[in-house]
Formats: structure tokens, sequence, C-alpha cells
């Protein structure tokens, strides 16, 4: 290996490192090595030569570039890489995580026989342990997705566990998760086989070369600094790990890469006596917070402890990864978990406890994608202990965003742009890494919320509300109202509910839905992201055209529903605009929307003084009032007729309201329930809202939340981008024909892929699906992500459940493909295959009958019926 790793790395000729590693060599060939200097340019540049650095240029390699440089502060793979407990896992919550780690496994397993380099592969399976019923239920939920794209995985009882790792305690244990085909591998070696077969394909890589900071030029990567020298570049690819956030800010116009490192602990044992067979299963007990699995006839096992020490806050990382200081006080308690799953560890010696680095994100997910600010700067880190298993897949994805500029799959839970620049405090990112870590092993039932980084953006608002007994949700660093406790509830046991089935906030979500229907409701929806587009001439319009499917050359004061589409046709943003002028224009987007929007606006919009782009999110307080005396209410306090005939849907105007002018009032609701959206300046914000709830008593006013808008736009099928629709959805598969213009005079972007697919037919389908044999008290809920069966077969999974308290059954969204029973191979999914199909939601292994719909149930809105009454038979559509 060592002779190897020479050939592969060329050496700037300044670096003494060199004279030192090479003494052994001839010096011969240490005088060819010696005089290797960097090139002046290259296509990319890459940072870091860990895992994830390796697998990029690995990746761009294999697709056909070829002008790449690899850089390395220290050695190859001595950074986290280095130190990772080498297991592979494809369990994993997210559909793209799993994606992504199974990919990695199939790359793994054949990288020897590429490369000739020996990576330490070993098929063991993982064998996940619940000690509670709902850790059970977590896994069946993660059981049935696992097998529904191909990983092979079963649920056992404690007594195969037994079998399958006779050393284990398994007294306490209600059940278990078989992954067989999960590996074990050593992470250093996998690094350097990528750099090999990298190097092969015409990689150059160097290693004790540092990159002082990249060079910009009007938004543009356009070279990096080393200690060496420059390197002029296209494209710059951050794979730093521990360092990624340093080296961001150290740029020309810095770029935020919200990652923090805590310490993590693993010990190594001697082997036993019967040494362990190397193909033992690795054990995750995450209810113990630890893991295990066989090292060299022993066991390596580490955890994920409730009280992590974060380090290098003040940004003083190590050039290297050092094995940091042992703490076998703080390691106690996983070593009592460990000794309690496996007794028979105290004859064994201990050889050394680790201590090494390891970062997190804000959210537990991965960083990808390219930066907002800077164009042709990429990121790929805060792997979450998780980098072996996605290295990869998110080194695939990203050089497949780099060369096509898009990555095969939708990504955006990973997307660096899902972050602002206000996740990037150090004090707010040291604390919610401290809440991070543990959570790796913390049960996570459906809606639960980050604890700390709170009230961070807050409406204005915000104490009104919660003095009403609000209970927040955290989106994009805003704070939301999920749903507001009556004053006889019991707040503690609200906060503390945590389940599966149903949630204790149920009837609280009801009422609040009920006066939404039948009274008004106010929903403060100010956390969504708002932008102005004006211009002198018709630019504004112009640019707006090009790049939003809906015609919007339409009469002042009209709203248009539209999306942002990309070259495939895919929803990048989908969005609401009303236009203010001629020439002004006023968009509404998703709340995380706010830098992901700005950036493609941006990457479109010309250099032009005459157009202007204004973020007036934080200008506006945005009131939602739904309900049938919503009309009323608006119409008292602004003595103006409100109604149909006065005031037509999708209408905007400003007027004033109470003693405020200047409100932008527009009759939609984002649910399909009548009502305004009120657009209030701040200062004005508590006025209006006082206002608005003292006029609102005499018609039955009261406060709701975002549950109860979910469960009032899934009973209208109002699709939600993020959760519903992402780049890879396109209008005509989701029923929004009526949003896209393709007539309307001029070309926009995606046009030409809607075109295609308009004529070739749609490959997925947008589906209603509402639950018939399901009971809401005693079974399982549905949360997002359960496999959908049509017929008996596989064809898609949930995107977006909630409870319809109008239908007094559970609706699910999701998207339904048509497999061929022969070739697997995806079909044209009409109206009729949807109509003609049995279908079934599969929820934790249990299958629960649903009857599908392409269009919303308005029939069952006009008036409220007993479920009993509800005739479900005709919900097939048309």
């Amino acid at each position: 290996m060592f002779y190897w790793l020479l050939s592969v790395i060329r050496r700037p000729r300044s670096s003494r490192g060199w004279q030192k590693w090479s003494s052994a060599r001839s010096g011969a060939s240490a005088a060819k090595a010696h005089s290797v200097a960097l090139p002046a340019q290259a296509q990319v540049v890459i940072c870091g030569g860990g895992i994830m650095g390796t697998s990029v240029a690995y990746h761009l390699s294999k697709m056909g570039w070829k002008d790449i440089v690899l850089l390395e502060q220290g050695r190859l793979a001595a950074g986290s890489t280095r130190f990772c407990a080498g297991i592979l896992s494809t369990a994993r919550h997210l559909t793209i995580e799993q994606k992504m780690a199974d990919y990695s496994n199939k790359l793994y397993h054949q990288l020897e026989q590429e490369t000739g380099i020996h990576t330490g592969y070993i098929r063991t399976g993982s064998i996940f342990l619940a000690q509670t019923r709902d850790r059970l239920i977590s896994l069946k939920r993660i059981n049935s997705r696992l097998n529904v794209i191909g990983i092979p995985s079963e649920i056992i009882s404690p007594k195969k566990v037994a079998e399958l790792h006779p050393l284990l305690n398994v007294h306490d244990l209600v059940g278990a998760m078989h992954v067989p085909e999960d590996a074990v591998v050593s992470s250093a070696d996998v690094a350097l086989a990528l750099a090999s077969a990298a190097s092969q394909n015409g990689v150059q890589i160097y290693d004790r070369t540092s990159i002082l900071h990249v060079m910009v030029r009007k938004g543009q990567v356009t070279g990096v600094e080393t200690d060496k020298g420059q390197i002029q570049c296209h494209y710059f690819v951050n794979c730093a790990g521990q360092w990624a956030y340093e080296l961001g800010l150290s740029n020309e116009e810095p770029v935020s890469i919200p990652l923090h490192a805590c310490e993590h602990f693993y010990l190594l044992t001697r082997p036993w006596e019967t040494p362990l067979q190397s193909n033992t299963p690795t054990i995750v007990d995450a209810d113990g917070r630890i893991y295990i699995r066989n090292w060299q006839g022993g066991i390596l096992s580490g955890g994920f402890e409730k009280n992590p020490k974060p380090i290098f806050t003040e940004g003083k990382n190590q050039l290297e990864i050092q094995n940091l200081q042992e703490d076998w006080d703080h390691f106690e308690p996983l070593l009592s978990s460990l000794l309690r799953r496996m007794p028979e560890l105290e004859t064994l010696e201990i050889m050394k406890l680790v201590n090494c680095p390891e970062t997190f994100t804000p959210d537990m997910r991965c960083i990808m994608g390219e930066s907002p600010s800077v164009r042709g700067y990429f990121v790929l880190a805060g792997m979450n202990s998780a980098g072996l298993s996605f290295g990869g897949g998110a080194g695939r994805y990203l050089a497949e965003w780099m060369v096509h500029g898009y990555p095969s799959e939708s990504v955006w839970e990973l997307d660096l742009k899902r972050f602002g620049a206000l996740q990037s405090s150090r004090t707010f990112l040291r604390h919610r890494v401290m809440e991070v870590m543990p959570l790796l092993y913390d049960l996570k039932v459906p809606r639960w919320d980050f604890q700390t980084g709170r009230q961070l953006r807050t409406s204005p608002l915000y104490d009104r509300l919660d003095a009403q007994g609000a209970r927040w949700m955290e989106k994009h660093g805003f704070e939301r109202p999920k749903y507001f406790v009556p004053p006889d509830k019991d707040l503690l046991a609200l906060e503390q509910s945590k389940t599966f089935y149903k949630p204790d906030w149920f009837e609280i979500v009801e009422s609040e839905v009920k006066c939404c229907k039948e009274a008004v409701c106010v929903i403060d929806m100010s956390s969504f992201t708002k932008f102005e587009i004006t211009s002198t001439g018709d630019q504004a319009l112009e640019i707006l055209q090009y790049l939003f499917s809906n015609d919007l050359d339409v009469p002042v004061g009209h709203i248009v529903h539209t999306g942002m589409l990309n070259e495939g046709g895919g929803y990048e943003n989908d969005c609401s605009i009303a236009r203010l002028s001629k020439r002004s224009f006023f968009m509404i987007s998703p709340t995380d929307q706010q830098v992901h929007c700005w950036a493609w606006l941006k990457k479109y919009m010309p250099e032009d003084s005459n157009l202007i782009l204004e973020d007036v999110t934080w200008k506006y307080t945005a009131l939602n009032l739904i309900g049938p005396r919503a009309v009323d209410v608006l119409s008292e306090l602004s003595y103006a007729p409100m109604t149909p005939d006065h005031f037509p849907s999708l209408f905007c105007k400003e007027m004033s309201v109470g003693y405020a002018n200047g409100i932008r009032v527009m009759s939609m609701t984002h649910t399909g329930e009548p009502g305004f959206m009120l657009y209030i300046p701040i200062e004005y914000a508590l006025h209006v809202y006082n206002e608005v709830m003292s006029v609102g008593q005499k018609y039955g006013i009261r406060n709701a939340g975002y549950y109860a808008l979910r469960s009032l736009r899934i009973e209208k099928f109002f699709a939600f981008w993020g959760q519903d629709l992402n780049t890879l959805t396109t209008p005509l598969e989701c029923g929004r024909e009526s949003r896209v213009k393709l007539d309307k005079g001029m070309d926009f972007i995606g046009r030409d892929a809607l075109l295609q697919q308009k004529q070739n037919g749609v490959y997925k389908r947008l589906t209603m699906f509402i639950l018939d044999d399901h009971d809401t008290d005693l079974d399982l809920w549905p949360w997002w992500g359960e496999p959908i069966y049509r017929n008996g077969q596989y064809v898609g999974k949930t995107t977006s459940s909630a409870y319809g308290y109008t239908l007094e059954r559970h609706v699910c969204l999701g998207f339904v493909h048509n497999f061929s029973e022969d070739t697997g191979e995806e079909q044209v999914v009409t109206a009729d295959f949807i109509n003609r199909g049995e279908y079934e939601i599969d929820i934790a292994g249990q299958r629960f009958q649903a009857k599908a719909k392409l269009y919303p149930v308005t029939s069952l809105f006009t008036h409220k019926r007993r479920k009993d009454d509800v005739e479900l038979s005709d919900l097939h559509g048309k």
C-alpha cells in the first residue's frame, strides 16, 4: 500500500513532509516525485482527500471529466475517514439516504476487483435491536421502505437475534430488524482505492497542500490560492470535512456551510479466545445508544451519548486528525450499556478508547450542492457520522450535479440551499449539534421538533400568540404555530406526547378545522418567502415569463398560481405571484425556499440596473383569514364590500384594515377554503391582528395553526413543494396542467420537456388516497413515506398525509407508477390505470385498503356527514 500511495500522489516541490516520508525510496525515484509542481490551471479543484473528496474525484473522472486536481492538506484519508468505525448501514429514515447507502454498498463491494486494492469489505449484515414497542414500530416503518427499493430486510424475534449473534443478551428485546447485506469495510482503504481509480482516470492528486482561500470574481469561482501557489479553475468542491466551515468563510465571498464537530468515542478490544468470525453481524442498539462490530476477532463499540462534547468552536482544527484525549468517565454510560448487552465482554482486554472528531449539521442531514452565492462552488460535507455509508452515493450525485446540472435523484433534503446564513452562527451550531448527536439514536416519532436554536426568527405577533397557548414548530429558523392549546388542557402533557398513533392534539386541531369550515380562523403565515420584482420598463414581465410556466401577463391586481421549472420540467419552486402594477410583481413561496429561490432568480436575471429583485420576507406579517365569515370580518374592518362580486377570487388590492393603510389583501388561502391573505407592513401587524380578533369575536373567530392548515389543504388535494413536489416532479404529473400555458406566446424554462411529456404521457401521477378500513383511534397512523400497493404490486410511496376531519378518514397523497410485471420498467400512467386499481397503504408492515382519487372529493365538502354514511365507492374520479 505504501509504495502504491506514493505513485498516486504528486507532491509540490516545497513539501518538507515529502523528504521524511520518501526516505525509504531510492534517490532517483524521490527526485522524480520531488520535482512535481502544481498545475497552473484545472477544470475542477477538489479540497479534501477523505472518502468524500476521493468519491467526487472518482465519479467525475468516470463521467468523462479529466482535468481534475485533488488537494489534501495532510495525507490522504488522514482526517475523519481514518478513524471511521467502518460500518456500512443502509437502514435510514430518508429514501434518498437509503439510496445513497445502497449505491455505496454496491460500489465498495466491487472496488477491490476494479482497483486491486484490498478494502476490507466483508458482508456481515446488521441487526437493529428494539427494547420498546415504539422502537420496533420505527424499525418496521424502515423495513417496509427498504424492501420496496430492493434492499433485503426483515423483522425478526429476539430468539432469532440470539441465533445470529450468540454473545448478545436478548432478554429485554421485543424484536429486531435484520439487514443481511450491510457490510463493514476499511474506510481509509476505500478512500485510497477511490483515489487510485481516479488517478488512473487522469485525476491529479497532491497531498501536504493547504488551500488558503478560493478566488471569486463576479460571483463565479476563478481559482484557488494554496500554500504552494495558485490554480485557476472553473469549479471548486469543498470536501474538507472538519474544516469545511472555516474554508467556506475564508473565501473572498464567504460561503455558509453550517456544521460543527463533536468528540466521538469508541473502544477496541483484544480478540476473543475464540476470535469472532469475520462475518459476525454488526449490532445497533439504539435504545442502549451503542453499536458493536467485529474488529480483528475482538470488538469495536461506540455510541452517541446524551451529553456530547462539541469541539473546535473557535475554529482551531488540527492539520490531521489525531486521537484526542481519552475520557473514560464520559464514556462510562456507553460502556455500561455495552456490558449489559454483551456480558462476556468483561473477560476481554480493552486495547484503547479512540476519541475522534465527527461533524454534524443542524438537521442531521448531510450537506451537498452548489453555493447560492458563488457559482461553481460545490460542497459535500457534514456527514453526521455516516460518511462511509453515504460516501459513494453522495459523491456520485454531486458529480452528476456538476456534469449534468442536476443529480439523477431529488436531493432537496440534503441541498446546501435549505440553509441560510442565519444557521451559521457559531453559538447556534454549538448548541444545536449538542442536541443533534444524541438524536441520531433517539426515537424520532412524527412531528418532533428541535429544542435548541429556537426563537431565531419570529413574527411580531409571537408573544401575543404564545400567551394564547400557541405550540411552536420551526421551519428555516422561523417559529410557526402548530396549534393552540385551550386553557383547560394540560400544556406539559401535550408537549411530552410522542407517538406513532393518534396524537393528543387530535381534538384541538379538529376544533380549529371546524372553525375554519364554519366560522373564521386566523393563521400567522409570516414565514412564507416573499419577493418583489420590479423594473423601469418591461424587463420584469419578460424575465418572469421566461422563468415561470403560467402566463403572468395578466391585468394589474390579478394573482397567478405558477411553477418555476427546470429544463426537465420539474419544480424548482411552487409559488403565487400578484401583479401589483404594470412593472411590479409580488411573489410568495414556501418558507424553506428563501435561499434556493433567490439563487435561482439571480442565476437567470440579467445584470441590468433596471431590474430589481428584493427579498421582502421580513417587511410583511402575513395573516391567513380562513372561513366563510372572513368576508364579514374584513368588510367591517375596511368599510369596503368584500363579496366575490366586488373582490373576485385570486385578486389582490391594497386597502386599509382598521387604522392601518397599505395592507395587501389577497383573495386566496393556500388551502382551497374561502378567505383572504393579509400582507401587513410589520409596524401595523399588532394593530391589524388586534382589530381582526376584536371584530371577529361576534363571528366566532379563533387562532389556528399549521396542523389545521395541513388537514385542510390535503382534503382539497393541494400539493406542497418540498413534500409532494420536487425538482423531478412536473405539473403534468400532479394535475396542474392549468398552471402551465404552453401557448403563452414565448418560451419558458421547461417548456420543451413538458411538450414532450404531453405527447408521450406521464410515468407517475399524484393521487389522493382515502384509507378505508383504518381505525383512527386504534391503528398506527400514516405520516409520510408509506409504500403504496396496487393489486398487490408496489407502485409508489406517500409523500404527505393528514387526518381529514371533514371526511373523517385519513387522507394520503402519493405518486403512483406503472411498473411492468415482466421487465420492471416504468410505463405510462393513465387515469384509467389509476381508477381500475385496488390499493393498499403499508403502515409499518400492515396494509390498509385505500380508495384512489385524482381530483378533490368536492361533493363531500358541502356539508359534514357521519363516517358510516360517507359513500366512498365513487372516489375513483373520471
